[in-house]
């Protein structure tokens, strides 16, 4: 039986999910199945479309919309090079949600929100927050340093508080969150919400497979590394031998390998060279990387793919937040979400006794 509402805040009321829990997305593994089994436990899952061709979005985005009828959400790369014919996608199939890596244009927000489209950056700094809040974004979403991925070098627990005084508009918390005590204490310091990707990585609902899972299970809390040499940005991920090779080897060395996967990623992704070279400028002119490290970059996809899709921890990576490490089960989307609101629920009724 789904859990009841136990928590209303503004990610809730904005949104229409019954949870103010949200499953972030993840690329190559926050796909139909996951985003659906988190949408019916009355989460807010979000279709990560980074990874996928456009073609591949809307028929991802229909097979949601066939497994689930309530609120979801779809990740955009802001800076890809079709990315206004993606939202036109949102908007014709009334994809409740519209979640960004990077700041999108403001026109693209003005669009989004006249079709009644919830507009949610992930932002790395007050200032960033401050910019997307101005330009007419509905919420922002926080990532601290404990996260996975690509992630930046502040806590949760500073950079939450930092933005919540920057803005006024609601913000999701992730970096750190896995159960209710975690979603208790960010509703505490003012979120309306949190976002989790490991812990829903290690869910049944998950497509990674149940080796890698297991891999990841095997892990502690000492078992992640952030490590700018995979594409040139920080990035969390699993310290595997893969990962220990490539913190080792210079970037010479890496971009044979490289370009030979980054072939393979023009194929799958079906962009045509110039596409690329567009896509590579536009990551350019928003970052510091240089163009060895955009080189490596093209490359991650599918590094991430033989990891997370595949299974072939010899060739692919990791991405992990640090919660890898407190995490041994494998729930449900509908098991750990109830848990995780009831637990913040009974940890809120608990705090409030304190008070004199």
């Amino acid at each position: 039986m789904s859990t009841p509402q136990l928590l209303r805040t503004p990610l809730t009321e904005l949104t229409g999910v019954r949870h103010p829990v949200v499953q972030t997305g993840m690329g190559w593994v926050a796909g139909p199945r996951l985003v659906s089994g988190t949408a019916n436990a009355g989460g807010l899952g979000i279709l990560a479309s980074a990874t996928m061709t456009f073609e591949e979005l809307e028929r991802a985005i229909l097979e949601v919309k066939g497994r689930t009828e309530q609120p979801f959400g779809v990740n955009l790369r802001a800076d890809a090079g079709d990315a206004p014919e993606r939202v036109d996608l949102l908007i014709k199939h009334g994809v409740k949600v519209a979640s960004f890596a990077l700041a999108p244009k403001k026109e693209l927000i003005a669009k989004l929100k006249d079709h009644g489209i919830v507009v949610m950056p992930s932002v790395g700094a007050p200032r960033h927050a401050e910019k997307v809040a101005g330009w007419g974004a509905d919420a922002v979403m926080i990532q601290g340093g404990e996260g996975g991925g690509h992630t930046g070098s502040v806590p949760t627990t500073l950079l939450l508080p930092t933005v919540l005084d920057a803005v006024d508009i609601p913000v999701v918390a992730a970096g750190g969150f896995f159960d209710g005590r975690g979603l208790a204490a960010a509703l505490s310091y003012g979120a309306a919400g949190v976002g989790m990707g490991t812990r829903f990585l290690l869910t049944r609902d998950s497509s990674v497979p149940d080796a890698v899972k297991k891999l990841y299970l095997s892990y502690d809390v000492n078992g992640t590394v952030v490590t700018d040499k995979v594409d040139g940005m920080p990035h969390r991920m699993l310290r595997t031998d893969l990962v220990q090779e490539l913190e080792e080897t210079g970037t010479l060395r890496r971009l044979g390998p490289t370009l030979k996967r980054t072939l393979a990623f023009k194929k799958m992704s079906g962009m045509s060279w110039r596409q690329l070279a567009t896509d590579g400028r536009s990551m350019k002119a928003g970052s510091e990387r240089s163009w060895a490290q955009m080189v490596l970059a093209a490359n991650t996809p599918m590094m991430l793919k033989s990891g997370l899709v595949e299974g072939d921890t010899d060739a692919g990576v990791l991405a992990s937040g640090q919660v890898v490490g407190v995490l041994d089960d494998l729930p449900s989307c509908e098991e750990l979400i109830g848990r995780v609101v009831t637990e913040a629920a009974t940890e809120l009724r608990r705090t409030s006794t304190l008070l004199v």
